[in-house]
């Protein structure tokens, strides 16, 4: 028997919950714009400058639970460790040091007396505010070229209504992620940005989804209120909304228990993404259509076939 979250055939007026839904979406989004101009981002290493270094350990497999908890015990504030390439080689990355150079020296120095001589030192590099900012301003640019290229994709696929409501629920799902950053004051990095694109793709995924059903019975119902299609398009697809969401959250609680710390802050930014980006694509796309005055004549009709040539 296959496992069923949501039954079919449901009946849910979800158009009349936007009205209630659509005013907490923007009160959210208020907030989230207050939290980021007065609390501000947690921002990491990769974004405010640090030391670099890179070890090998002269056994097969580098420990990094150890390398871990000897560094962290120096008090340097933010620091990361993850392995790379080989098993035996490890980065350490340290945000900046107050005191300039001498300091960030000294981050070396207590490394190298922490670790011993077990470890050879293949790489060690000041990583400073100006390549940080560069840094941060790609990562913008990344995100704002990623709502371009959707929304004119959008808008040559479906009809111009359709590319304006996927760019709001999109702008919507990544407003309320940053504000999610600003109010947990979880570590906002290069991997940050990347959960922030990995939900703009699930977000956009979602809900064209639910535009392809919505245009496909507004060709067949040209009679029907435009509420009254939403409201189908978005109950006859809620079963799969909700099946992949929660397969989604289960793979993302692994990685959030097990994971380990270097991977907490995109786990966490995903967990809240898939939140907000189901929510979303159900309660945001559908009333910017109607606001903006969808109807069923300006939905272009099926291309009929070419007859094969003979």
């Amino acid at each position: 028997m296959p496992l069923r979250l949501i039954p079919d055939n449901t009946n849910y007026p979800f158009m009349k919950w936007a009205k209630i839904r659509t005013p907490i979406s923007l009160a959210l989004i208020v907030l989230s714009f207050v939290l980021f101009f007065t609390v501000g981002l947690n921002v990491g290493i990769d974004f405010k400058g640090g030391t670099v270094i890179e070890v090998q350990s002269s056994e097969p497999v580098a420990d990094i639970a150890s390398i871990r908890e000897k560094v962290g015990g120096l008090d340097f504030g933010d620091v990361q460790i993850q392995g790379i390439g080989q098993p035996n080689q490890v980065l350490i990355r340290v945000a900046t040091q107050p005191g300039g150079e001498e300091a960030q020296q000294e981050v070396v120095r207590k490394v190298r007396a922490t670790l011993g001589e077990t470890y050879e030192y293949r790489r060690v590099e000041v990583v400073g505010p100006r390549v940080s900012g560069e840094l941060a301003w790609t990562g913008t640019i990344a995100v704002i070229m990623t709502m371009i290229g959707i929304m004119a994709y959008i808008w040559f696929r479906f009809e111009w209504q359709f590319s304006i409501g996927a760019i709001a629920t999109l702008i919507h799902d990544s407003i309320l992620t940053v504000g999610f950053f600003a109010a947990t004051q979880i570590d906002f990095n290069l991997t940050s940005i990347a959960a922030i694109l990995t939900i703009i793709g699930y977000s956009l995924n979602d809900t064209v989804v639910i535009f392809d059903r919505i245009r496909e019975i507004l060709r067949r119902y040209k009679q029907m209120p435009v509420s009254d299609i939403i409201d189908l398009a978005t109950n006859q697809t809620l079963a799969r909304t909700i099946m992949t969401s929660v397969t989604i959250l289960l793979a993302l609680g692994s990685l959030w228990f097990f994971g380990g710390p270097v991977v907490r802050s995109f786990t966490a930014a995903m967990i809240w993404g898939i939140f907000v980006a189901t929510a979303s694509s159900i309660f945001i796309g559908g009333p910017i259509l109607i606001y903006f005055n969808l109807r069923p004549t300006a939905v272009a009709p099926p291309a009929e076939k070419q007859p094969a040539e003979a």
